[in-house]
């Protein structure tokens, strides 16, 4: 059955985030041979049009208005209904972000429509879309589908293949002009605390330090190891709470939840608190003094050994396999 799929493209600090080009790949599954159309929501939007007809979207909606130059819930949920109403789609797609998080209980509760949240993958079985999401903390996976009305679902990012980038696609881009009133909120101002250049949930790299760093100005040789493998830095609770770094590099259930290519585990013990934010990564290496860690259960390789003799070795080996 073909559909018509609207997505949501997640900008921040005015780039398109990845997560975007896998909704695109979602929604295109979804649609069965339908109409994938992208909207885009700011104060003025430039070129991030063309890459989303790049990575498959069939046509591109933009909402400009000064009350959509940053996020809040008011603004776009009224700019989203706007588009809605106009476009009157099959489905909603949006990535699994702080974004998508707010935005989609809301639109579905309006609705009336089933909500899919944190798929991690997605399939079509006799014209029926099939999703597939992680439970009890991603100890286990279930299968979900909405029978009647509209689809709306976030995805988790790194877990949909993006489509290739092809800069021969073309589509058409639309205006709709936005009726934005009665805001409850407005930004005045974004103070960002430096957790550096890489976004953790879209990282394929991620190095991660725990209690077992010690210290905060440790956490520098993290840093040191990240740069060289162009990876984001994370960290787990414990080191959170000893003040060794800022909550917002946090990973595990009460933090971010990844899934990169690579996880670097340094100095962590492996609460299951902690594994729920990062055991569906592709490989996991695990760094600990302590070879009885649970860290090392869910482990694709491991290090017994001091990280501060381990974690220097490991940089030098690394800048000689980057210069050659």
């Amino acid at each position: 059955m073909k559909r018509k799929i609207l997505v949501l493209g997640d900008i921040r600090e005015g780039v398109l985030r990845n997560v975007s080009f896998e909704a695109v790949a979602a929604a295109k599954l979804i649609t069965d041979g339908g109409e994938v159309v992208a909207a885009l929501f700011g104060e003025s939007i430039g070129d991030e049009i063309l890459t989303l007809l790049h990575y498959g979207a069939d046509r591109v909606v933009k909402v400009e208005h000064p009350e959509l130059k940053v996020y809040t819930t008011d603004a776009y949920q009224q700019a989203l209904f706007q588009v809605i109403d106009t476009e009157k789609p099959d489905g909603l797609i949006m990535g699994h972000t702080a974004q998508g998080k707010d935005l989609s209980p809301r639109i579905a509760t309006k609705l009336n429509a089933g909500l899919v949240s944190d798929a991690v993958n997605i399939e079509v079985v006799d014209e029926e879309a099939i999703f597939t999401t992680p439970i009890y903390s991603g100890k286990a996976f279930e299968k979900v589908k909405i029978k009647d009305g509209m689809i709306v679902a976030t995805v988790r990012p790194n877990n949909i293949t993006p489509l290739e980038k092809d800069e021969s696609r073309s589509g058409d881009v639309s205006n709709v002009k936005a009726d934005i009133k009665d805001l409850r909120t407005t930004i005045k101002d974004i103070v960002r605390k430096s957790t550096g250049g890489i976004d953790l949930s879209e990282a394929k790299i991620i190095v991660s330090g725990g209690r077992g760093v010690k210290a905060a100005e440790n956490f520098q040789l993290l840093e040191e190891l990240a740069n060289v493998l162009g990876a984001a830095v994370g960290a787990s609770r414990g080191a959170c709470d000893a003040g060794y770094c800022d909550y917002s590099l946090q990973i595990g259930q009460t933090g971010k939840v990844v899934t990169p290519d690579l996880y670097i585990a340094v100095g962590i013990s492996g609460a299951i608190q902690h594994l729920a934010g990062m055991s569906n990564s592709k490989v996991i290496v695990a760094i600990n003094k302590d070879p009885e860690a649970p860290i090392f259960d869910v482990a694709d390789y491991g290090i017994v050994g001091d990280l501060f003799e381990v974690i220097p070795l490991f940089i030098e080996e690394m800048k000689s396999v980057v210069v050659s």
